[in-house]
């Protein structure tokens, strides 16, 4: 069970379908298994990633890689940039956006001279509407366009990124 709310009130459709990508985050940045699950459609999912070599189609096999990778780093991943495609009353949209995404090892975030790692990452996302008004993820591609600071950061928690 997520320790964050996962569905909000008073959200406009379009803060809600930003909140599909939101809840990702803070899933990775809390190691919030339930958060991150609450961004996803389901179990079949296509989220393609520039640091990897093949896409992922499950579920299961994102959370463990990013929630055993990144999870237990000391990270914030920040989204800036949204424009959403989205016609009232569809229960389908696209977004496009931008983030930073800044990493340190397990309790080093706050060290001034800490190893850090950040990237800057393009997303174009689309999402569906559930049955409980919630946005989800069904489809994502992830494009790293730019990367600054010691690599070494992404290995430690988890296996290495190819």
């Amino acid at each position: 069970m997520s320790s964050y709310q996962v569905a909000l009130a008073s959200l406009t459709a379009r803060e809600a379908i930003t909140d599909a990508l939101l809840r990702c985050y803070i899933g990775i940045d809390q190691n919030d298994a339930a958060m991150f699950e609450s961004a996803f459609a389901g179990e079949d999912i296509n989220l393609s990633h520039s640091s990897f070599p093949t896409p992922f189609t499950s579920l299961a096999t994102l959370k463990d890689v990013l929630l055993t990778r990144i999870g237990p780093l000391d990270t914030l991943h920040m989204l800036t940039n949204v424009r959403i495609d989205y016609k009232d009353g569809e229960d389908t949209a696209s977004m496009k956006a931008y983030a930073l995404c800044q990493h340190a090892p397990t309790g080093r975030g706050k060290q001034p001279d800490g190893p850090k790692f950040t990237t800057g990452v393009d997303y174009a996302v689309d999402v569906v509407k559930g049955e409980d008004g919630l946005w989800r993820i069904t489809n994502a591609v992830l494009e790293v366009v730019w990367t600054q600071g010691d690599h070494s950061v992404m290995i430690g928690g988890g296996p290495p990124m190819k």
